[in-house]
């Protein structure tokens, strides 16, 4: 190697989107993102629906109707325990990552899709509310773990000039999901009372085309290098993500990370936690996760139907007005998703946040002000319009790409671990106690979540640094104080590359190589 060689860390290793790289953020999205997104919008059209079946089955078995506070609870329960499953899902993150791989644990948990949607398919056939209720549950599991993982997958494929772009493809697709639970939702097409078994279970269709097409293509390459040591088959994805022969600087840049590394292990969430020098970063998962959720986005997107109907849209306009307000939410995750890059992940997470807030105050004043002035019906539905859009820019996604991006690679299960499962205990909170912080406070509910969203986009303000263009090492001794996380930068020509898995040995004081 040349004297004058630079340290690895002032080298800027870019990529440019391959065939490979579009396509396996596509499958992956489109097969679990999109079902998370689906799997929030669809109870939204045939509640009523749902809610009469609850009824029937009720006064069949027990001769009795069922009285308005326990349908609200259980249909509650209905829309709330996939944020259980969800959690429970985030929680088997960590293992599943570890022994399966990113792309093997998509592939692996796709069965939960199929099981969820059978007992859901078949549930009014059968007469069975509780095959309904499970079938949620289980539909939650799947989501819980795609929604950690697929970012975590593409955030480690991805060179880090597009780990951003890459990154909010799944939220592009939970936005989609959204959409496409709208339209079929429509009384034309499955948001009829004999049809929405169908409508719940056709979540088995991207699944379907996931498994058939992702596994011909390879597993993440830091996995394979820094959790598997197996450097032959990390090149070979590397070269089929990179379209590159010459895959060296990709290669010394993962070395570099895992010579930071005290130990090779995946540490557990008790040692990330009892990490005293991660405590920002910590603190800005719990802040970032718990904030998206506890903007108030879903309780948007679980009772759009209820919330317009409060506001005075006629009830035959209604699954029109929510079909409009998913094609803006598309239109504003593909401009979040095309801006990343040049504007950076601070901007729109701070514009979104700070945006919804204040959309949030807007629709509170609208619904006390829409008795007394007419067309503030029509300004609280802009400013539902408005919350989504502003979520969809940034918040919607941000905060898994920079839950990864904040640890190295041994600590990222264990951080989305911990905000996979935050993320899902507040979706699962505002979706059950929404419908009963509505009938008690009624519009003044909607300012708690303009609170949310003004605390979380000062967080990000003063605390969370931009982290676009920079490797994970890089990241991560942004936030280093004292003792840091990792050890000092080093320069390649003194870092000496083990032999791994065979693959040839080297010369001790330098990283020259000759790739296969």
């Amino acid at each position: 190697m040349d004297n004058h060689k630079k340290a690895f860390s002032t080298k800027h290793i870019a990529g440019h989107l391959t065939f490979p790289l579009l396509a396996v953020s596509l499958l992956s999205s489109f097969g679990s993102s999109m079902l998370y997104g689906y799997n929030l919008a669809v109870v939204n059209s045939p509640s009523e629906h749902i809610k009469a079946f609850y009824n029937a089955t009720w006064l069949q078995r027990y001769g009795e109707s069922l009285e308005p506070s326990p349908l609200t609870i259980l249909y509650s329960l209905t829309v709330s325990v996939f944020a259980l499953g969800g959690m429970l899902g985030s929680l088997l993150v960590g293992i599943l990552v570890s022994r399966f791989g990113r792309k093997g644990t998509i592939l692996k948990s796709s069965p939960l899709v199929f099981i969820a949607g059978a007992l859901m398919g078949f549930s009014r056939v059968l007469g069975s509310p509780e095959m309904v209720i499970i079938g949620r549950f289980i539909t939650g599991i799947h989501s819980g773990i795609s929604l950690s993982v697929v970012p975590m997958y593409l955030g480690e494929i991805s060179p880090k000039n597009l780990r951003g772009f890459l990154g909010l493809m799944p939220s592009i697709f939970i936005c989609l999901g959204v959409f496409v639970a709208q339209v079929l939702g429509l009384p034309e097409l499955l948001g009829q009372d004999e049809t929405w078994p169908l409508f719940l279970a056709i979540v088995v269709v991207p699944t379907f085309i996931q498994i058939a097409m992702l596994p011909f293509f390879p597993e993440s390459p830091r996995y394979l290098l820094i959790d598997k040591s197996n450097v032959h088959a990390t090149i070979d994805a590397l070269r089929c993500f990179r379209g590159e022969f010459d895959v060296h600087d990709v290669i010394e840049e993962m070395q570099e990370e895992q010579q930071s590394l005290t130990s090779a292990e995946t540490v557990s969430v008790c040692q990330l936690l009892l990490d005293r020098t991660l405590f920002w970063q910590i603190l800005s998962v719990v802040v970032i996760n718990m904030g998206m959720q506890l903007s108030g986005i879903d309780a948007i997107w679980f009772y759009t139907n209820s919330i317009f109907e409060n506001a005075g849209i006629p009830l035959a306009e209604i699954p029109y007005t929510t079909v409009g307000t998913g094609a803006i939410e598309i239109i504003a995750g593909m401009i979040g998703c095309f801006t990343v890059e040049k504007l950076g992940r601070r901007p729109l997470i701070i514009g979104g946040f700070s945006f919804m807030g204040f959309c949030c105050a807007g629709i509170t004043v609208a619904l006390v002000f829409q008795a007394r002035i007419a067309w503030m019906r029509y300004a609280s539905v802009l400013f539902v319009v408005g919350i989504i859009a502003g979520f969809c820019i940034g918040p919607a996604g941000l905060p898994f790409i920079i839950t990864g991006e904040l640890f190295i690679q041994s600590h990222r299960p264990a951080a989305y671990i911990v905000g996979g499962t935050l993320n899902w205990l507040s979706n699962f909170t505002v979706g059950f106690v929404f419908p009963f912080l509505q009938m008690s406070a009624g519009a003044f509910s909607y300012l708690v979540f303009c609170g949310v969203c003004l605390f979380v986009a000062i967080y990000v303000y003063f605390v969370i640094p931009e982290t676009k263009n920079k490797t994970f090492l890089e990241i991560s001794e942004m936030f280093s104080t004292g003792d840091s996380l990792s050890k000092p930068v080093i320069s390649v020509d003194n870092m000496k590359l083990q032999k791994l898995n065979g693959y040839g040995a080297l010369e001790s004081s330098s990283l020259e190589f000759s790739l296969p």
